[in-house]
């Protein structure tokens, strides 16, 4: 690192700056940023597109005394920057930056919870607590118009609206997309805003009369001031939640630093709420980012620079499966239909869109929304399969509880990156949905372990019309297929036979640590039996009673120690009189910090070595 960079250590530094050291600084973070998260991986196409938008931001307010919300935060990369956090070897690595805002690393971070649409309520609490308390610095809310199609921004807008005195701005960062194109009304209309030809050509005359008058960065928005407000006032539409009374500026380039800072500063005028529409290009200034269509390299693993290609090609891996099984069942049942929020994708209803494109909707970022779909959609006939990652479910808890499983709807869930997930930290762990699915009656729950009950427990899922049935499944490659050598009570026996003294209940993809861990336990002169229950839920009386001849019942699971599978297990073995000892083994109840999956399961036990050693104690 050397240059513009080394003389920002903190936002105020950017003051310092004249307008051309501004757009040199933007290219040399830009280059950082494509140099670094391609070692590291990470979100890439987020935070190329709001280097300028983010040096606008911190020269405008006061950081971080005016307090800055990003919605998600996984375009937060360039503002870890201008806040003096500079050094990106270990990105999204334990010991190194958290790939989101991160109190930890600084007091300019604030949300570090990385779901989606919920910075507009945080912002109007921050707000209204500085009102109240006589504070009038400045609450600033960063959020996509991705992020803008989940119901929790509407409700916040609402709020907002109510209470004219705020000093809020909120700043609409217009690129289009979501993790891919945004779709709906609103992104239709938004569309329509940042193409208005009359705007379009007042802002490219202002920003030619701007760019020769020479005037530093620091003072320049003065020399636009006069020139641009009272035209602005007559062309700029006011069209973005003007109705509901919240002042609306903008379009603004996004990728103008000094353009983007006249708008802010406007806006601080108004001290009301304030909506800045900015537009911005997801992966800007990154040939490969920018022709990515999937994604525009919005989350990537680390790749070649100079080519965009990944350092290491992805084996064939779990969500690969299931979009497998989704198109073959998509062509043999008319009544599947395909929901998604804003990750068709990931999640691998891709080729079902493709194929059958009436038949798949994505309902943008809106979890909750989704899931009432589904139970309309299966009211009417059809059979809903609704694809999201685990941590997003927690979102449509009620909308599960209430809406499908009260009503009996054959709505089928599939969860990828169940479990620990590592790299993206606390939020992104997907381990509360077998904690979740374990108090709704009438859902059940499977947990494969590999490809080939995968795919059956996929197939059996969509087999089901009369009550929702959920399919876990985890972040990355698969396993090889463990084979079968016989069964006890329903459920899958590994390894060892039923004479054992120890069985060793695997849950989904650690049934293969708890193979592992039996054979270390062999060695140790302890034979254990290796069960894996395929479906956990509801738990199988057949199972539970074939228990019984055992001294010690040990579960493996990747979800909640507390509430989960092992713990209902146990529940039922108590109350058939099993005499022998029980444990649950599982995540505790606190919030699991970024690691590698691998490195989180050993820190908890949940290797084949750390089972084996705990099971030791037990007998």
């Amino acid at each position: 690192m050397s240059g513009l960079m080394e003389r920002v250590r903190n936002p105020r530094d950017l003051r310092r700056l004249t307008a051309l050291e501004l757009d040199a600084l933007a290219e040399e973070i830009r280059r950082f940023l494509i140099v670094n998260v391609a070692r590291t991986g990470g979100h890439m196409g987020p935070n190329l597109g709001v280097v300028e938008l983010t040096i606008a931001l911190h020269r405008v307010f006061d950081s971080p005394r005016d307090t800055i919300i990003f919605d998600t935060g996984h375009q937060a990369y360039v503002h870890k920057i201008l806040t003096g956090r500079q050094v990106f070897s270990h990105l999204r690595s334990e010991g190194g930056l958290s790939g989101y805002p991160s109190r930890a690393e600084s007091p300019h971070d604030v949300v570090e919870n990385s779901h989606a649409s919920a910075s507009l309520s945080w912002a109007l609490g921050v707000a209204k607590a500085k009102k109240l308390a006589g504070d009038d610095s400045w609450t600033v809310a960063v959020i996509g118009d991705g992020a803008l199609t989940g119901g929790m921004a509407w409700e916040g807008l609402n709020t907002i609206a109510d209470d004219p005195n705020l000093r809020l701005v909120i700043v609409v960062n217009d690129n289009a997309r979501s993790y891919a194109p945004t779709i709906g009304g609103l992104a239709h209309h938004m569309d329509a805003l940042r193409t208005n030809p009359a705007y379009e050509k007042a802002l490219e005359w202002g920003k030619r009369k701007l760019r020769s008058s020479g005037k530093p960065g620091n003072i320049a928005y003065d020399a636009l001031h006069g020139l641009k407000r009272g035209m602005h006032d007559a062309i700029a539409p006011q069209a973005m939640f003007a109705d509901i009374g919240i002042k609306y500026t903008g379009p603004v380039d996004g990728h103008d630093i000094i353009a983007a800072e006249f708008q802010l500063t406007r806006a601080r005028e108004f001290a009301r709420p304030v909506i800045v529409h900015a537009i911005t290009v997801k992966g800007r200034g990154y040939n490969f980012a920018e022709e990515h269509v999937a994604d525009r390299f919005h989350a990537i693993g680390p790749i070649h620079p100079e080519t965009g290609l990944p350092v290491e090609q992805s084996r064939f891996g779990w969500g690969n499966v299931v979009a497998e099984e989704l198109l073959e069942a998509a062509r043999s049942d008319a009544d599947l239909v395909g929901i998604t929020a804003a990750m068709l994708d990931p999640v691998g209803l891709g080729p079902f869109a493709q194929e059958f494109p009436d038949r798949v909707l994505d309902v943008g970022i809106a979890e909750q929304n989704a899931l009432a779909v589904a139970a309309g959609l299966a009211f009417a006939g059809k059979h809903p399969v609704v694809a999201l990652y685990a941590t997003f479910l927690n979102r449509a808890f009620d909308q599960l509880l209430m809406d499908a499983a009260l009503h009996d709807a054959g709505v089928t869930i599939l969860l990828d990156r169940a479990g620990i997930t590592g790299t993206d930290g606390a939020s992104h762990n997907g381990m509360w949905d077998i904690a979740i699915g374990g108090i709704i009656p009438g859902l059940a729950l499977a947990a494969p372990r590999d490809e080939a009950t995968l795919r059956r427990y996929v197939r059996e899922a969509l087999a089901v019309h009369d009550h929702p049935t959920l399919v876990r499944y985890p972040k990355g490659d698969l396993p090889s297929d463990l084979a079968v050598i016989g069964s006890l009570g329903g459920a899958d026996l590994l390894y060892g036979n039923t004479e054992a003294r120890v069985a060793l209940v695997g849950v989904g993809p650690l049934a293969h640590r708890c193979v592992e861990a039996a054979t270390r336990l062999k060695d140790a002169g302890t034979d254990a039996a290796v069960i894996d229950p395929g479906w956990i839920f509801p738990v199988k009386e057949s199972f539970v009673r074939a228990l019984a001849n055992f001294d010690v019942v040990v579960t493996c699971e990747d979800g909640l120690e507390t509430s989960g599978y092992g713990i209902q297990l146990g529940e039922r073995l108590e109350r058939a009189g099993f005499s022998g000892r029980h444990r649950a083994f599982g995540i505790p109840r606190e919030f699991i910090h970024q690691a590698s999956r691998d490195s989180i399961l050993s820190r908890l036990g949940l290797d084949a070595d750390g089972i084996a050693s705990r099971v030791l104690e037990l007998v």
